[in-house]
């Protein structure tokens, strides 16, 4: 061995003995630095026994005064100090990073130049070590802390203000991330520093960020803090620190994760890109009237917030009785926000917005909970996500239901749920599940719901196969459930009284006694499906083209059973089977038929079919589960599939998966030049026969059937009030919901009238029933626009009216004045 090799091995056996490394990073402290580093050197040589064999490092961040002078003079009694300089200013963060690389300590003790908080402090906060926290921050405002000198009273605000931002945004849990005398486990210090980036007042942050990423527990350890005059921290440099973490935020994004955002953003933009090339006049005909429905949604929201109203009630429809707004699905959690957008650009942008980036972001909630929880692959991640986001049953509600598909609160209310079930920071997850499920419930109910039922399918099958986990979790689960509960209830108590006690609320929706899926309808593929869309089919086998719920396709079918039988070792898998197969069974409803037979057997939807809240739902949609579960399952074979060495298996698993997912890409949706909003309306003429309090009466009355009135309104920004109208609302003394307003003699007349070209014989006493009918809705004219049967309807209104309609800007119209 060499003479330098000798030296080396030394200096390396003396380094790894240090007990103790203190960091003091230093910039233009020759005032304060030599009391402070003599108050240090001083204790420590008082406490070798304690302490063991320590050093000091300080690291002079390019001072111009003469701190590192002092620094040197400290070093000539006592070489255990030592100096570190930086040729320039970098900050305290890049000090300190050099500081702590260059310790040897077990234990690194940070400490500011001041020493606000005293170095007899260390004593409590290496209990705090030696009782096996790997890090121990000295806080002013854990309990028991003593603040002998306190900052100005404006100082200490805007310093506890941004504190309480910075502890709200990046480290929940934590009361004093800034003050400056933290000790540290040195391997776990030097690790953390070693991954850091930011060179400013955030290092603390970050580092703290790390401990918790890595699973090491902090500690607050109370201590004695004075201020010290001449500090460099600013009030404002708690906002500087919040740009650092932004900053690092954005530079941590990893390219594939912004490659997947803009590919989901390209998917749902072709998805709708006949309705992008001109908004305001292209119609998805396979909303049927959902798109009208819609737009007036935006826009009565917009109206109600512009005029200060209440958001959860008109009666710009269904005069005089009125819509209960949070009966409908109205989305009140964007509608609202989106006010500005709506009276600017209009609803019919706004809506396109909506259902565009919307989908767009639920793709990617599912793609970051599948990296998070379920697979590290990207593009396993990604292929999943895709699925979990545009398949069949998704796109098909792409037309009409932007509540189904602008689901990006469901990933993150399962993620924080599954955060729950570790019970490390149970309260402030249970709040922040409250705060989520809150909003949920103003962006739809009814998914929720949906949600929470696949979360316990899956819940009940792991705890099955994973009794272990289950025995930990469930404790920390329903306690967090129960402070979500307790968060989120106050805040949705109010409305939900209004949807369910308030005016025009009803009990529940009528949709048919059997709106479940045909078993043939899970295998086969959807109307909108690129490859085998098979609009005949399709078109049998459900409800109608916005209720395609099931149609995942037989390939894909086979492939998930496929995986599930090659991987039925994962625990995840088979919950992920079971929660598929579940909902997919549920979806049948109370009853179905068995495939080319007559035989019909019970469904499992029969015990929940009259139960609360369920007995709304379209049993249909809950094969809708089905979509993440699988998409989930298929990012885990992908990336065993991937890991495999073997070439060929690679080679046949992916074709594979993409022969089950070619056939069910999904088609842009259909467009058509949406049809043009009579003249009459368009210019104002109607404003000359419609009085401030009075309504205008369309021929028939609006319903789900024909909502093109609700255009008329959003066109003219919502000026006149209609009788009818696409809504839910109550009917008879049962108050069941149906899909428009109560009828009344004269509009379901003319409403049979529109649908088979025959109207009654019009004598005295149909007249007089139409004269109260339009009293009843206050009507001030009648207009008819042209559509199938338009003569036998005109001459029916002739005889209820008493006298002949005038055409007038392209409709039909009776003055009810004279």
């Amino acid at each position: 061995m060499s003479a330098t090799q000798a030296t080396d091995v030394i200096q390396d056996m003396q380094a790894t003995s240090i007990d103790l490394s203190v960091v003091v990073p230093a910039y233009n402290e020759e005032e304060r630095l030599g009391p402070t580093l003599d108050a240090i050197v001083g204790y420590l040589r008082e406490h070798e026994g304690r302490f063991g064999e320590w050093e000091v490092v300080v690291v002079d961040d390019g001072s111009t005064d003469g701190t590192r002078d002092i620094v040197a003079a400290v070093t000539a009694r006592d070489r255990r100090v030592q100096l570190l300089t930086s040729p320039r200013n970098r900050g305290k963060g890049h000090a300190l990073r050099l500081g702590v690389l260059a310790s040897y300590g077990r234990r690194v003790l940070i400490t500011d130049a001041d020493l606000a908080a005293p170095i007899e402090e260390l004593e409590a906060l290496e209990k705090a070590l030696a009782d096996g926290h790997p890090a121990a921050i000295g806080s002013r405002s854990a309990p028991g802390a003593t603040i002998e000198r306190h900052q100005s009273h404006l100082r200490e605000l805007l310093g506890r203000a941004g504190n309480l931002l910075i502890r709200g945004i990046a480290v929940p849990g934590i009361r004093d991330t800034q003050c400056g005398f933290k000790l540290f486990d040195g391997d776990r210090a030097r690790e953390a520093f070693t991954g850091s980036r930011l060179s400013g007042w955030g290092i603390d942050v970050e580092i703290l960020q790390h401990f918790r990423r890595s699973g090491w527990p902090v500690t607050e350890v109370p201590v004695r803090w004075a201020h010290q005059s001449g500090s460099k921290v600013r009030p404002l440099d708690y906002l500087r620190v919040l740009a650092e973490l932004a900053g690092l935020k954005i530079r941590s994004v990893r390219p594939a994760d912004l490659l997947a955002v803009a590919v989901f953003l390209l998917m749902s933009v072709g998805l709708y890109s006949g309705r992008w090339a001109d908004p305001g006049h292209r119609y998805l005909p396979d909303s049927l009237q959902d798109q009208n429905q819609w737009e007036w949604f935006f826009a009565v929201t917009a109206d109600n917030v512009a005029h200060l109203r209440n958001p959860l009630f008109t009666t710009l429809q269904g005069f005089p009785d009125g819509v209960n707004l949070m009966a409908n699905t109205v989305m009140l959690g964007l509608t609202v926000p989106l006010t500005p957008v709506t009276l600017f650009l209009g609803p019919a942008v706004t809506l396109a917005l909506v259902m565009t980036l919307g989908l767009a972001a639920t793709a990617f909630g599912w793609y970051r909970l599948i990296v998070k929880r379920v697979v590290r692959h990207r593009g396993a991640a990604f292929t999943g996500a895709a699925l979990a986001a545009f398949a069949p049953p998704m796109v098909s509600h792409a037309n009409a239901h932007p509540n189904f598909t602008v689901l990006f609160m469901i990933p993150l209310l399962i993620e924080r749920a599954l955060r729950l079930c570790s019970g490390t920071r149970v309260v402030r997850d249970g709040v922040v599940l409250g705060l989520m499920a809150a909003y949920q419930v103003f962006l739809g109910e009814e998914p929720l719901l949906l949600a929470s039922l696949g979360m316990a399918l899956f819940a009940a099958a792991y705890g099955v196969v994973r009794r272990d986990v289950a025995k930990k979790a469930w404790q920390p689960l329903l306690k967090g459930l129960a402070i979500g509960a307790a968060v989120c209830l106050p805040l949705v108590a109010l409305p939900l009284y209004w949807q369910f006690f308030g005016p025009q609320s009803y009990k529940s929706v009528l949709h048919g006694d059997n709106a479940g899926n045909s078993p043939l309808a899970l295998l086969s593929f959807a109307e909108r499906s690129l490859v085998a869309g098979n609009e005949v089919t399709a078109n049998a086998l459900s409800l109608n083209p916005t209720e395609q719920n099931a149609f995942y396709g037989w390939p894909l079918v086979a492939l998930a059973f496929a995986i599930t039988v090659r991987l039925w070792d994962r625990p995840l898998v088979k919950a992920l089977a079971f929660t598929a197969l579940a909902a997919a069974f549920l979806s049948l409803g109370p009853r179905f038929r068995i495939p080319l037979s007559q035989t019909t057997l019970p469904g499992p939807w029969a015990l929940l079919a009259d139960k609360p809240l369920f007995e709304s739902v379209i049993e249909g949609r809950v094969a809708m589960i089905c979509a993440p579960a699988l998409g989930m399952l298929l990012a885990v074979a992908i990336e065993r599939l991937l890991r495999t060495p073997n070439i060929a298996n690679q080679f046949i698993g992916l074709t594979a998966v993409a022969a089950a997912l070619i056939p069910i890409l999904p088609a842009p949706l259909k467009t058509v030049e949406r049809a043009e909003v009579p003249a009459f309306i368009a210019d104002g003429t109607w404003k000359s026969y419609v009085g401030k309090d009075e309504t205008l009466v369309p021929i028939p009355l609006p319903d789900s059937g024909n909502a093109e009135a609700l255009h008329w309104q959003t066109a003219t920004g919502l000026k006149f009030s209609v009788p009818g109208g696409y809504f839910n609302g109550p009917y008879g003394s049962d108050r069941i919901g149906i899909y428009t307003a109560q009828p009344r003699y004269t509009s379901s007349m003319l409403r049979d009238v529109s649908f088979t070209g025959v109207a009654p014989t019009i004598g005295k006493n149909w007249r007089a029933q139409a004269r109260v009918d339009f009293a009843y809705w206050k009507a001030g004219a009648l207009v008819l626009a042209p559509q199938p049967y338009q003569d036998q309807l005109r001459q029916a209104v002739d005889a209820l009216v008493g006298r002949p309609g005038k055409w007038v800007g392209g409709v039909w119209v009776w003055d009810l004045h004279g």
